[in-house]
């Protein structure tokens, strides 16, 4: 409760420093000081950001997609653009091309919450009307990334477990491999998207 004091304090000092007309004269106290020195570090990109530098670019995309284990694959390709957005604190991507013979594209974020020690992602594309979240990390600096997500099933109506995962192979390939339970609830990859940096 009292980090929570001392955050709106810091909050509301930042603003205000931010939007007064005049310069602030008076002498902060050491807790406001403290407050507002806690929100700037909270809302700093660092190190864990910098982890997703290997995401920036354009690349091809190829996709392979299983909506059932026991049946064959569909393909599809695209274009994906990630660029960094406000300040370096997310990677938002950019992905147009086509699925099942239809254009298809989406949006997303990836950033790392300096309050929670955690990355987090959020994904909308044309094929839903629904987000799908996520949160997760990476053990081995930016190697190989592991997130749980909910993703909506239209058949069911509910949401449905989803384990993402992430390999960068080196500086221009990396992959996405998406997991769910099926049928007979063992968990099947339902996607793999590979990833190569576009040249020129």
């Amino acid at each position: 409760m009292k980090f929570r004091a001392l955050f709106a304090t810091g909050l509301l000092l930042f603003c205000t420093a931010i939007f007064a007309d005049e310069p602030q004269t008076k002498a902060k106290s050491p807790e406001q000081q403290a407050a507002e020195d806690a929100m700037m570090k909270l809302i700093a990109p660092g190190d864990a950001h910098k982890l997703l530098d290997g995401m920036i670019g354009t690349w091809d995309a190829k996709v392979t997609a299983w909506m059932d284990p026991s049946q064959p694959p569909m393909a599809g390709t695209g274009t994906s653009e990630n660029s960094w957005v406000l300040g370096n604190r997310e990677v938002m991507e950019k992905f147009t091309g086509t699925f099942m013979g239809m254009p298809f594209s989406g949006l997303g974020f990836t950033g790392y919450d300096n309050l929670k020690k955690q990355y987090w992602g959020s994904w909308l594309d044309t094929m839903s009307t629904a987000p799908m979240t996520s949160t997760g990390g990476t053990s081995d600096g930016g190697k190989s990334w592991k997130f749980m997500a909910n993703m909506p099933d239209p058949m069911s109506g509910k949401d449905l477990p989803v384990d993402q995962r992430l390999t960068v192979t080196d500086k221009d390939h990396h992959s996405m491999e998406m997991w769910m339970p099926g049928p007979d609830g063992k968990p099947f990859k339902m996607m793999e998207i590979q990833y190569t940096r576009k040249k020129g």
